[in-house]
């Protein structure tokens, strides 16, 4: 079997107004955390892409790029001639667009109840059944936690890894954000709101237990942004570390994250991650909140974690 990343769904935008001061620009985008390059528009069937950006649904935190590599390396998308495409099976016994073996897809649809909308029953070689049984076999295989691990169970070749990363990396356009308080570029509404609100508190003072009666301390910041946005997080930041979810190690870091320092035991500080390298935080004593570098030497940074891990749109702000 072979992987792939690449979709693109259809995209609505709608003007929106985030807390009644600017104007974002909202993108149905079925949950998908990067957005298709234009060599993912170009190449990638219309329906193809659709069906790679819903079936993430079926395994929280999988990128539709990695579906639509695997889609790509396998099979072209359903448009490679080789037999085991259409019909048949190729020389290993694989076929349909996504190239599962037989009793490999009948033991995803054992464990599975694939989505409405496939042939019944369901077959390998219908690409809505083939892609939702690929996106189910890699949450089976470990994704989106370990990816290698997950695309390696899918072939077992270390070259075949590398090739469906790279190949995900052309689809997909991940979004970074821009670091700046005053062009803020969020995954959905709710971090954007959050981003905003912390980006309002700038040059308020630090105050130990703070919560934006007369200061902030860093916790106290961003609970109160999430709050803004009508999401509960913890208020200590050892809390935000053990509750997560903590963004995979090797993942970029999206806008609304929640940058950590210290130890897993010891978690000390915490920042919100707006893009670029990026956070706005209240620093310590006789520092006010202000944007910073969320890396630096000699920094102790731990971990982030995503809270708003459910929203499904993208969203960005002129303030």
């Amino acid at each position: 079997m072979k992987i792939a990343v690449a979709a693109v769904a259809a995209i609505i935008a709608v003007p929106i107004l985030i807390g009644g001061v600017g104007q974002a620009v909202v993108k149905a985008l079925f949950g998908s955390s990067t957005q298709p390059s234009q060599a993912a528009l170009a190449d990638i069937p219309a329906d193809y892409l659709t069906l790679y950006r819903q079936a993430t649904s079926v395994c929280p935190g999988l990128d539709w790029s990695i579906l639509a590599a695997i889609g790509k390396v396998e099979t072209n998308h359903g448009r490679s001639p080789l037999p085991g495409v259409s019909s048949g099976e190729n020389y290993a016994g694989a076929g349909g667009p996504m190239q599962f073996l037989q009793s490999t897809f009948d033991g995803v649809v054992a464990r599975h109840s694939l989505p409405p909308g496939g042939a019944t029953p369901p077959s390998r070689y219908n690409p809505h059944d083939a892609i939702y049984a690929a996106a189910y076999y890699l949450c089976d295989s470990g994704a989106p936690k370990d990816l290698r691990k997950a695309i390696f169970a899918y072939n077992h070749a270390d070259w075949y890894v590398d090739e469906v990363l790279a190949q995900a990396k052309k689809y997909s356009d991940t979004l970074v954000g821009t670091g700046d308080c005053n062009n803020i570029q969020a995954p959905s509404t709710a971090t954007a709101i959050a981003i905003k609100f912390a980006c309002e508190q700038l040059g308020e003072p630090y105050v130990w237990g703070g919560n934006g009666e007369v200061g902030w301390d860093c916790s106290g910041l961003t609970k109160a942004a999430y709050a803004a946005a009508g999401i509960h997080i913890h208020r200590h930041t050892q809390d935000l570390y053990n509750a997560g979810p903590l963004v995979p190690s090797g993942q970029p870091l999206m806008p609304g994250d929640l940058v950590l320092y210290g130890t897993p035991r010891n978690v000390h500080h915490v920042g919100l991650y707006i893009g670029a390298g990026k956070m706005v935080h209240a620093p310590t004593f006789g520092q006010p909140v202000q944007v910073s570098n969320y890396r630096w030497n000699g920094d102790d940074y731990l971990a982030a974690s995503r809270p708003a891990t459910d929203s499904r749109v993208v969203a960005s702000a002129r303030i």
